[in-house]
C-alpha cells in the first residue's frame, strides 16, 4: 500500500506504450515489496523515526528506455557515507537507554525507513510513522503501542520542508537539516527544528577565508534551484562590501555535461584560480566526473583551488567517481565534529549484529567489504568472497567508511539527545508528575508536549560541546574548515585546518593553520591584477573595470600607504613628513634658533660683544661725566641713550633658543619699548641741540624750552605712548609659542606666532615714526655750526636705523623659521650699532 503512489507517478511518466508500462508497474511493485528489509524497527516505551535516504535506485534510466524490463534491473545500492547517520542515530539511542539518570525507567526505541531520495516515498515514509505500523491510517492507531515522540529525517532544506507539511499538522517534533526561517514562517512549520548551523556564518566565513588568502577575484558556481539562488542573494553583497569581484558566475544545469566542457572548463582555465562551489553532492559529482574527462581529453591540467561550502558531502555510490582527483587541495566548510570516542568502540562491535542475522546490515556489510553473507538453504559460489563477520572497519579507507563521525551524523547525534534532554525536562515538571511513570501510563505521552520544552534546551554533549535549540532549532553554531587530499589511489582524506566560530573573542571567531593546507601545486594568486600595490602605491581602477581589476599608482606628495593594496594614500600626522619611498612617516624634526646652531652662536657672540662694548661706552661717560666733552653732549641723555642700546642688544637673547610663552610674551614688548626709548632719546637729543642753536640767536624765546622738563617729557611720552601699545597688545591678542607644521618639509617650526598681525605692525610703524621725526629734525639741522655738528651723526645714524628698518620688512616677511629669528636679531643689532656709532663719532670728534 505504500508503493502505490509511487507507482502510480512512475506510471504516468513513462511512455505510452501500454505494455511497457504495466511491465515496470510490476517490476516496481515487486521491488518496493522487497523493501521491507530498508526498514529497521526496535521496540521501545517512546518511538523516534528515523525517515533517511539509505540507498539509491541505479539504472532506473535504463529501465525506462530498455524494450525489456527485468526486476534484477533496478536496484536498490546503499550510499555507505549515509549509513554513518543511521548507525550515529543507534548508537545514541543506544547510550539514552543504559544511561539511568537522564530517562530512568523509559526505553527509548526507534523506527528507521530508507526513502531511497524519492520525494514521494520520502512523503509516504512520514504518513506511516503517523499511522499504525504496518498500515497507512495517518493520525488514528488502533493500539497503544509505538508512541510517536520525535521524527529525525530530512538530509536537505527540500525534503525537510516536504516532511514538515505534514509533522506540523500533527505537531510532531521533526528534527533535520533546514533553512533558519524567518519568524513569520514558524506558525507554518511549528514544530520543525533545524540540526545543522545557521548558514551566515558560514557565508561569513568565506569571506573571511577569502581575504585571509587576499583573493580577491573567484569564480562562483551553483546549482540551479532554489538553494542556489538563495546562496547568491546572501553571499554575493557580502563579497561586494569588502571588493571581492567575481570572474563568472554559473549555474549547474541538470544533464547539461556539453555545457561543462564547452563553457565552464575555459573559464575555469583561463579566468579564476579560486572557485565557490555550491550544491547538492549529486550535481558536483556530476560536474567533477564532467571536468575530469574534460582534463583526460585536453590533457591540461586544472590548476583550481575548489571552496565547498558544508551543502556538499561526499557520497560513495558504488564506487569512486572519476572526478575526485579534482577535490585535491580543496577547502570545505563543514558542520562541527565534537570528539565521541565511544562512537568507534560502537562501530567494531557490529559484527555481533551481523553474526545474529541483522538483516538491516547485512546488505551494507557486503557491499562495503565485498562478500557474501551466508544465507541458510542457500549454497555459495565458487568465486564469491565470504563474510566472515570478523572483517574490521578500521582496514576501510577514510573516504570509503570513516570511524569517527560525519558532520551529519553529529547532528543527527545531538538531535537525539536534545529530545531525550527535552523530555527529561517534561518528566520532571511539577505541572505532570505522573505523566512519565513506569508502565501503563507512558502511552499517554503525546509529542507536542515537549515542543516547548524543545525549544529551549541547552546541554552539554559527551564531547563538551554546548548543544543549545532555540523556536528556529540549533543556535550554536560552529563550523571546521577541512582540506581534501587526493591520494594516487583516488582515496579521498579530509584533515581540518581551521574553523568559524562566532561565538569566539573577535578576531578569534576565524582561524586557520596555513601550514596544515596541502594545495594542489602552489598556494593560488586569486586576484585580477597582474601584481598587487607595494606600501607607498595605491589601487587606480580603470574606467569601465571591475573594482578588483585595479592598477598601481604612486602616492601623491606628502601622503603615505602603509599596506599592500590600499585604497588611497593618507596624509602624514601633522608632526610627521613621509619618508622617500612613501611607506610610513618620520617624525618632523623641531626647528628654532639655538645656541648651538651656527648663526645663533655667532648672533648671540655678537650681541654679547655690543653690549659689551655698551657697557664700555657707559663706564667710561660715566667716569668722565665732569668733563666739558660729556656735558657738552647732554650728559643724561646719553646715559639714557646707552642703557637703552645695553638693553636692545641683551634683549636679543630672548629670541634665541627654544621658545616659551614667557619669552615669547616679552621678546617684541620688550624691543619696541627699548628701541622707542633709544630713538626717544636721540629725538630729545636732536631737539636740545636745534633750540640751544636758536637760543643763541637775540631776542629768540627758546631759551625758556631748554633744560631737563622738555628733554624729560620726550623721553617719558614717547615710550610710554609705546608701552601702551605692547599693553593693549599683549591683552588683545598676546604672542604665543606656536608649531608650525607646514611651511619646512621635514621640519617643524617652534616660533613665537604675533598673535595680532596688526598690532605688531602698529608697533613697528611707531617705532618708525619716532626713527622718521628724529632724522628730519636732525636731517634739518645738520647745517648748524660746527659747535653743533652733533646732528649730522644723528643724521647719519638715523639713516642707518631707517635702512636697516625698511630692509627688515620685507626680508621678515619672506622668510620662514629660525631665519626669520635671524633677521630680527640682525635688524636690533644692525640699527642698535648705528645708534652706538654714533656716540663713539661724537666722542672721537
Amino acid at each position: 500500500m505504500t508503493g502505490l503512489p509511487l507507482l502510480l507517478l512512475v506510471f504516468c511518466l513513462l511512455p505510452p506504450t501500454a505494455a511497457k508500462r504495466m511491465q515496470t508497474v510490476c517490476v516496481l511493485r515487486n521491488l518496493f515489496r522487497s523493501q521491507g528489509k530498508w526498514h529497521y524497527y526496535r521496540p521501545g516505551d517512546l518511538i523516534i523515526g528515523g525517515n533517511l535516504p539509505l540507498t539509491t535506485l541505479l539504472w532506473m534510466q535504463y529501465v525506462l528506455q530498455s524494450p525489456k524490463i527485468s526486476e534484477g534491473a533496478i536496484q536498490a545500492s546503499p550510499i555507505l557515507q549515509k549509513y554513518q547517520q543511521f548507525l550515529a542515530l543507534v548508537f545514541a539511542v543506544t547510550e539514552i537507554n543504559k544511561d539511568l539518570v537522564l530517562l530512568p525507567n523509559i526505553t527509548i526505541g526507534f523506527r528507521i525507513c530508507d526513502n531511497n531520495r524519492i520525494e514521494r516515498k520520502i512523503s509516504l515514509i512520514s504518513l506511516s510513522f503517523l499511522s499504525t505500523r504496518d498500515q497507512m491510517v495517518p493520525g488514528y492507531k488502533c493500539d497503544r503501542q509505538d508512541t510517536l515522540l520525535s521524527v529525525i529525517g530530512g538530509g536537505d532544506p527540500k525534503s525537510s520542508r516536504q516532511m514538515a507539511s505534514i509533522f506540523s499538522i500533527y505537531k510532531v517534533p521533526q528534527l533535520g537539516v533546514g533553512y533558519e526561517f524567518p519568524q513569520e514562517y514558524r506558525p507554518v512549520y511549528p514544530s520543525f527544528f533545524r540540526i545543522n548551523p545557521s548558514e551566515f556564518p558560514q557565508y561569513v566565513g568565506l569571506v573571511q577565508l577569502l581575504l585571509h588568502f587576499q583573493w580577491n577575484w573567484v569564480g562562483l558556481v551553483t546549482s540551479e534551484d532554489d538553494s542556489g539562488e538563495r546562496f547568491i542573494s546572501s553571499l554575493v553583497p557580502m563579497l561586494k562590501e569588502k571588493e571581492i569581484c567575481l570572474a563568472f558566475t554559473e549555474s549547474l544545469k541538470s544533464n547539461n555535461i556539453d555545457f561543462v566542457i564547452k563553457e565552464l572548463f575555459f573559464k575555469m582555465l583561463f579566468k579564476a584560480e579560486a572557485i565557490i562551489l555550491f550544491g547538492d553532492s549529486t550535481d558536483i559529482a556530476k560536474l567533477l566526473t564532467a571536468l575530469d574527462i574534460c582534463v583526460n581529453y585536453r590533457k591540461i591540467p586544472l590548476q583550481i583551488v575548489w571552496i565547498l561550502t558544508s551543502h556538499w558531502k561526499f557520497t560513495l555510490v558504488g564506487d569512486v567517481f572519476e572526478g575526485v582527483k579534482i577535490l585535491h587541495g580543496a577547502l570545505q566548510f563543514r558542520d562541527h565534529i565534537g570528539d565521541i570516542s565511544q562512537f568507534s568502540h560502537f562501530l567494531l562491535s557490529l559484527h555481533h549484529l551481523i553474526k545474529e542475522g541483522d538483516i538491516f546490515l547485512l546488505n551494507w556489510w557486503e557491499i562495503l567489504f565485498d562478500c557474501e553473507i551466508p544465507k541458510p538453504g542457500k549454497v555459495p559460489r565458487k568465486w564469491e568472497k565470504q563474510c566472515t563477520g570478523k572483517e574490521n572497519l578500521q582496514s576501510l579507507p577514510d573516504f570509503i567508511f570513516g570511524m569517527t563521525m560525519t558532520g551529519e551524523s553529529y547532528n543527527i547525534y545531538n538531535a537525539i539527545y536534545a529530545v531525550a534532554h527535552s523530555l527529561h525536562a517534561s518528566y520532571g515538571s511539577e505541572a505532570q508528575p505522573a505523566m512519565l511513570k513506569l508502565g501503563k501510563r507512558i502511552s499517554n505521552i503525546q509529542p507536542w508536549q515537549i515542543l516547548a520544552n524543545l525549544r529551549n534546551v541547552h546541554f552539554n554533549n559527551s564531547a563538551g560541546d554546548e548543544i543549545c535549540f532555540s523556536q528556529n532549532g540549533l543556535r550554536t553554531t560552529r563550523y571546521d574548515i577541512i582540506n581534501w587530499v587526493v591520494h594516487p589511489n583516488k582515496s579521498l582524506i579530509s584533515a581540518k585546518v581551521g574553523q568559524k566560530d562566532p561565538r569566539a573573542a573577535p578576531g578569534q571567531d576565524f582561524t586557520i593553520n596555513l601550514d596544515a593546507i596541502i594545495w594542489v601545486t602552489k598556494v593560488p594568486f586569486g586576484r585580477c591584477g597582474k601584481k598587487r600595490c607595494r606600501a607607498g602605491e595605491m589601487r587606480r581602477v580603470p574606467e569601465g573595470e571591475q573594482v578588483c581589476c585595479y592598477q598601481c599608482a604612486p602616492c601623491p606628495e606628502g601622503t603615505i600607504s602603509n599596506q599592500t593594496d590600499a585604497d588611497h594614500c593618507d596624509l602624514c600626522p601633522e608632526d610627521q613628513y613621509p619618508n622617500k619611498n612613501k611607506d610610513h612617516c618620520i617624525v618632523k624634526r623641531i626647528h628654532f634658533l639655538s645656541y648651538q646652531d651656527t648663526l645663533g652662536y655667532i648672533l648671540a657672540s655678537l650681541a654679547l660683544f655690543l653690549s659689551v662694548i655698551t657697557s664700555a661706552i657707559l663706564v667710561i661717560f660715566l667716569k668722565h661725566r665732569d668733563t666739558p666733552i660729556v656735558k657738552a653732549n647732554n650728559r643724561d641723555l646719553t646715559y639714557i641713550l646707552l642703557v637703552s642700546l645695553l638693553l636692545c642688544f641683551l634683549c636679543s637673547f630672548l629670541f634665541i633658543g627654544r621658545p616659551g610663552k614667557l619669552t615669547c610674551l616679552f621678546q617684541q614688548s620688550a624691543f619696541a619699548i627699548l628701541f622707542s626709548l633709544a630713538v626717544s632719546s636721540v629725538l630729545a637729543k636732536t631737539v636740545m641741540v636745534v633750540l640751544a642753536f636758536m637760543a643763541t640767536k637775540p631776542g629768540n624765546k627758546t631759551r625758556t624750552f631748554l633744560g631737563k622738563p622738555l628733554t624729560n617729557s620726550i623721553i617719558l611720552v614717547c615710550p610710554l605712548f609705546q608701552a601702551i601699545i605692547c599693553a593693549t597688545w599683549l591683552i588683545i591678542s598676546p604672542p604665543f609659542p606656536n608649531m608650525d607644521f607646514h611651511s619646512l618639509i621635514g621640519e617643524t617650526i617652534l616660533e613665537c606666532k604675533e598673535g595680532s598681525v596688526s598690532m605688531f605692525y602698529s608697533v613697528l610703524a611707531y617705532l618708525g615714526f619716532l626713527a622718521l621725526v628724529s632724522f628730519t629734525v636732525a636731517f634739518l639741522a645738520r647745517k648748524l655750526p660746527d659747535s653743533f655738528n652733533e646732528t649730522k651723526f644723528i643724521t647719519f645714524s638715523m639713516v642707518v636705523f631707517c635702512s636697516v628698518w625698511i630692509t627688515f620688512l620685507p626680508t621678515y616677511v619672506s622668510t620662514k623659521g629660525k631665519f626669520m629669528v635671524v633677521v630680527e636679531i640682525f635688524a636690533i643689532l644692525a640699527s642698535g650699532s648705528g645708534l652706538l656709532a654714533c656716540i663713539f663719532a661724537t666722542l672721537s670728534y
